[in-house]
C-alpha cells in the first residue's frame, strides 16, 4: 500500500511523501483504491456478459454518496494497511479521511437510499448500474448567518473527481426542441427529428467495490456538453459570449442539482435534466444489449430498469422511442417489451411531489417523446374507460390532463410492478393515492420496506459498538448476515454488557463533543441527554412541534429552576429547499432560541439547543453513534419510509415518535416497551380533517400551549419576531391550512412521550437494556434485506 501511493504521488503530482498537501495524498489513496476496482470491474463485465446474466439498471436523480475512501477502503478490506501507510508516510489517517469532501448528489433520503443499495446490489454480486447525472456543484454547502441559512455552492469535483473514470467513447447524443419530418417506407412510419439541439452525454463512472466479494458495479454519472465546435469567425470579431453560447447551455445541464422549479426556466432546466439523463441511460443500455445479444427483442429477458420516483419516468417513452423508431418494431410488441422491463417505486405520498409537467413545455422541448406519451395516453385511458365506465376515475388516473402530463400515472401505466417503502407507505398507495389503479392492476402492487447499508452505518462509523457485536455474536458473520443481530438479546440481563453499552456511547458523545468543538466552536456537554432531530427541513417532519416543545421545557425551568434534573441537549441538522420560505423560517426560530437559551442562565447546564450547521453525510457519520434519542415525529401518514430512524435505531438511540413510516415496521419489532410512542394514528389524522380541525380551539383550551405560541410570537433576545409561523399555525396562510400538519392535536402528547423519556433516562440499566434491543432488532432494516427483495419479488435476478 505504502509502495502504491509514494508511486501514484510521483506519477500524478510529481511529489515526494513529504512534499504532498493532505489533499494530494487524498487524491493519491483514492487512485490506488480506483485501481484496485476497476480491474475487478472489468473481470465482473466480462463475466456477466459471457453468463448472459440479467443487469439491473437503477435510475437516480439523486445518489447521495458522501464520502468514498474509508467506505471503498473498508469493502476492499484494506482499510487497516491503508490507515498505517498513511501514518507511516508521515500522515494523520483522520486528516486524509476528513479532506475528503462529500460527494452530496442528492437532497436526502431518497439519494441516500440509492447509495446504500449500490453497495448492498454489489455485495450480493447483482449485476447492477447505478445512472444520474454528473452535477458540477452538489446540494448547496449550507452556512448559518446571523441564524438564517445562507446557500454556499458545494464544489465537490475538485477533489471528489478523483474517483471518476470518464468514458468519452460511450457517450450518447441526446436532442431536443426541433422538429419532426414523417415518412412512409416499406410498409412503416419514419420520423425524421430535425433542427434539434443536440447535447453530447458523456460518462463518468464511480466504481462501487461490494463487502467480502470481487464483484464490482459501477455508478454512471452522466456530464453534458455541446456538440457544436465554437465559431472561430464570432472570437474574431469579439463577440466571446456569443461564440461560448451554445456550450454554456449545453453545460447548465449538468452544472446544479435540482434547479428551482417555481419559474417557467427551472421547469425547463429540470425537464432537460429528467430526459437528459434518461436518454443517456437508455440509449447506452441498448447500445450494449445489441452489442451482445444482436436484437432488442429479449430487452427485457436480460435488463430491467428500477425507476426511483417519478424523476426518471420519461425512461417508458424512450424505450417506446428506441424500439419504435430504432429498432423498427410495432407498437404492441414495443409496449409488451417496455413494461416487462420497467419497474417503478414510489417514495411520497405529497400530492406536491407527484410531478406534473406543463404540456407545451413537453411538446417543445421533447416533440417526439411528446407523441408517444399521447398515444401511450389514449391506449391507457380506454383501458380505464373500459374497466371503470366511470368520468371521475378516468380523470384521475389519466396520464394527460387539463393541460398536464402526470408522470406517476405514466409510470403505473408503463411499469411491471409499483412499490411502496414501508408497509404503511404502501398501503395508503393501494387505499388512497393509486386507489384505482390498485383496483384496476392489484397484481402491480408490492412492498419493499427501504433499508440502510449496516456495513457503514454501524461497522464502519461506530467500532466500538462494532467490537462490543463482534464478541457477544461469535464473529463478524453480521456484516454479512444482518439478522445475526438478534443474539443480542440475549444479553439483555447481563448487567456488565449494559455497562460496556453505556460506557461505549459515552466515548462516543465525547467524541462528538470534540468534533462539534472543532466544526463549529460549540461546546457540548456529553453528561447530558442527546436529543437528536437531524433531516431535511420540511413542515410535515415537524422540527416545529420539537421547537414549541423546547420553548414549554424552557418555560417551566423559568417557572422552577429545578423543574429538569439531568441536563438536556437537543440538536438540530437541517437543510432547508432554497424556494421553501417557511422552512427557512424555522430554522431562524432554532437558531433565535438556541441564542435565547444560551444568554440565560437558568438554563446552565441545563438546557442546551444547538443547530448543526451543513448537515450532511459526513456529519452524520459523527453523529448517529452519539444520538440516545431519535426525533421521528412527522404527521402519522406523511413519511413514506424513513431511513434515519433505522441508523438511530441500529446504532442504539431510543425512539420518541409517531406510528409513521418505517416506525410502524420499528414498533412491531420493539413493542410499546421499547420506544416512546405519541400521537394520532394515520386513520385518526384523516378523521380529524374530515370532521374539521379548529387548532384555535386547542389555544384556548391548552394554558401551556398558549404560552408557547405567544412566546414564538413575540420573539426572543435576537428581536426578531415570528408572527407569520403563530399565523400559520392557527389561522392558515398562503393558501394552507390552519396547522395543516396537526402539531398543536399532537403537542400534549408529544410533551409527555418527552416527559417519559427523561423518566427513563434516569433508570440507566433500563435505558441500556432497551437500547440493546434496539440494536439487536435493527437488522431487518439492513438494505442487503431490501435489495434481495427486490432481486426475488420484482427484478427475478440471481443473488449470493
Amino acid at each position: 500500500m505504502e509502495e502504491a501511493l509514494a508511486a501514484k504521488l510521483t506519477l500524478n503530482f510529481g511529489k515526494t511523501p513529504e512534499e504532498a498537501t493532505d489533499q494530494e495524498m487524498m487524491k493519491a489513496s483514492a487512485l490506488v483504491l480506483r485501481d484496485m476496482m476497476a480491474i475487478r470491474e472489468v473481470e465482473t463485465r466480462k463475466q456477466t456478459s459471457r453468463m448472459h446474466k440479467k443487469q439491473v439498471h437503477y435510475l437516480s436523480l439523486e445518489f447521495l454518496m458522501g464520502r468514498s475512501l474509508m467506505k471503498n477502503a473498508y469493502n476492499l478490506g484494506v482499510l487497516p494497511q491503508l490507515k498505517e501507510a498513511l501514518e507511516h508516510m508521515g500522515y494523520k489517517a483522520g486528516d486524509i479521511f476528513e479532506t475528503e469532501p462529500d460527494a452530496g448528489l442528492g437532497n436526502g433520503g431518497l439519494g441516500r437510499l440509492a447509495a446504500c443499495y449500490l453497495d448492498s446490489m454489489t455485495t450480493l454480486d447483482i449485476p447492477a448500474t447505478g445512472y444520474s447525472i454528473c452535477y458540477e456543484l452538489g446540494i448547496f454547502k449550507q452556512k448559518i448567518v446571523e441564524g438564517q441559512q445562507v446557500e454556499l455552492p458545494d464544489d465537490w469535483k475538485e477533489l471528489g473527481a478523483a474517483w471518476l473514470l470518464p468514458k468519452p467513447e460511450d457517450a450518447q447524443e441526446v436532442r431536443f426542441g426541433g422538429t419532426l419530418r414523417e415518412f412512409w417506407d416499406d410498409g412503416h412510419l419514419h420520423i425524421i427529428h430535425e433542427n434539434a439541439t443536440i447535447v453530447r452525454a458523456v460518462p463518468c463512472d464511480m466504481e462501487i467495490a461490494g463487502y467480502g466479494t470481487d464483484h464490482v458495479n459501477v455508478l454512471r454519472l452522466w456530464d453534458a456538453q455541446s456538440t457544436k465546435p465554437v465559431d472561430m469567425s464570432l472570437f474574431s470579431r469579439g463577440e466571446y459570449l456569443k461564440a461560448a453560447e451554445e456550450e454554456a447551455m449545453a453545460e447548465t445541464i449538468a452544472k446544479i442539482l435540482y434547479p428551482e422549479d417555481n419559474h417557467y426556466e427551472g421547469k425547463s432546466l429540470r425537464l432537460k435534466q429528467q430526459y437528459f439523463f434518461v436518454s443517456a441511460t437508455v440509449q447506452s443500455i441498448a447500445t450494449r444489449h445489441l452489442a451482445t445479444y444482436g436484437t432488442l427483442k429479449n430487452f427485457h429477458e436480460k435488463n430491467v430498469i428500477q425507476i426511483n420516483d417519478t424523476h426518471p419516468a420519461l425512461v417508458v417513452p424512450e424505450l417506446m422511442r428506441i424500439f419504435i423508431d430504432e429498432a423498427g418494431m410495432n407498437w404492441d410488441e414495443a409496449w409488451n417489451i417496455t413494461t416487462q422491463s420497467v419497474a417503478y417505486t414510489n417514495h411520497t405520498v405529497l400530492a406536491e411531489a407527484l410531478e406534473r409537467w406543463p404540456q407545451e413545455l413537453v411538446q417543445q422541448l421533447l416533440p417526439r417523446i411528446w407523441q408517444i406519451i399521447v398515444e401511450i395516453s389514449n391506449r391507457w385511458q380506454a383501458k380505464v374507460e373500459n374497466f371503470y365506465h366511470d368520468p371521475s376515475k378516468t380523470e384521475k388516473m389519466a396520464i394527460i390532463w387539463g393541460g398536464q402530463v402526470r408522470m406517476a400515472n405514466l409510470c403505473i401505466a408503463g411499469g411491471m410492478a409499483v412499490n411502496g417503502v414501508s408497509a404503511l407507505h404502501s398501503d395508503i398507495l393501494r387505499k388512497d393515492v393509486f386507489k384505482d389503479a390498485y383496483g384496476m392492476e392489484p397484481e402491480k402492487f408490492q412492498n419493499v420496506t427501504n433499508g440502510i447499508d449496516h456495513r457503514r452505518w454501524l461497522s464502519e462509523i461506530n467500532p466500538g459498538l462494532d467490537s462490543l457485536i463482534k464478541e457477544l455474536t461469535g464473529g463478524a458473520d453480521y456484516l454479512v448476515k444482518p439478522l445475526t443481530l438478534l443474539k443480542l438479546d440475549d444479553y439483555a440481563d447481563d448487567t456488565a454488557v449494559l455497562k460496556r453499552l453505556a460506557q461505549i456511547k459515552h466515548d462516543n458523545k465525547v467524541d462528538f463533543a470534540n468534533y462539534a468543538k472543532k466544526q463549529q466552536g460549540v461546546v457540548l456537554n456529553p453528561d447530558s441527554i442527546f436529543d437528536v432531530q437531524v433531516k431535511r427541513l420540511h413542515e410535515y417532519k415537524r422540527q416545529l412541534l420539537n421547537v414549541l416543545h423546547i420553548i414549554a421545557l424552557y418555560q417551566k425551568l423559568q417557572d422552577d429552576p429545578n423543574a429538569i434534573t439531568h441536563p438536556r441537549t437537543f440538536l438540530f441538522g437541517a437543510k432547508a429547499a432554497p424556494g421553501y420560505a417557511v422552512a427557512k423560517r424555522i430554522i431562524r426560530l432554532i437558531n433565535s432560541l438556541a441564542d435565547q437559551i444560551a444568554h440565560d442562565p437558568i438554563c446552565k447546564d441545563k438546557l442546551q439547543v444547538v443547530f448543526l450547521e451543513n448537515y450532511r453525510v459526513s456529519l452524520a457519520e459523527h453523529l448517529m453513534p452519539a444520538s440516545e434519542v431519535s426525533q421521528q415525529i412527522s404527521t402519522a401518514g406523511k413519511e413514506a419510509s424513513g431511513t434515519g430512524n433505522m441508523k438511530f435505531m441500529m446504532n442504539g438511540a431510543l425512539t420518541v415518535g409517531t406510528l409513521d413510516g418505517a416506525n410502524v415496521e420499528m414498533h412491531d419489532v420493539l413493542g410499546d416497551e421499547n420506544m416512546f410512542l405519541f400521537g394520532l394514528h394515520t386513520e385518526e389524522v384523516n378523521q380529524l380533517k374530515r370532521e374539521g380541525y379548529v387548532p384555535q380551539r386547542l389555544y384556548n383550551r391548552d394554558e401551556d400551549l398558549r404560552r408557547c405560541l405567544d412566546a414564538m410570537r413575540n420573539g426572543f433576545r435576537d428581536g426578531v419576531c415570528y408572527d407569520d409561523l403563530y399565523q400559520r399555525l392557527l389561522f392558515g396562510a398562503g393558501g394552507s391550512p390552519a396547522d395543516e400538519y396537526l402539531l398543536l392535536a399532537d403537542f400534549r402528547a408529544y410533551c409527555r412521550a418527552e416527559e417519559q423519556m427523561a423518566k427513563t433516562y434516569a433508570e440507566p440499566e433500563k435505558w441500556n437494556r432497551m437500547s440493546l434491543h434496539n440494536i439487536a432488532r435493527s437488522g431487518i432494516f439492513a438494505a442487503d434485506r431490501a435489495v434481495a427483495q427486490y432481486a426475488d419479488n420484482i427484478w427475478h435476478v440471481e443473488h449470493k
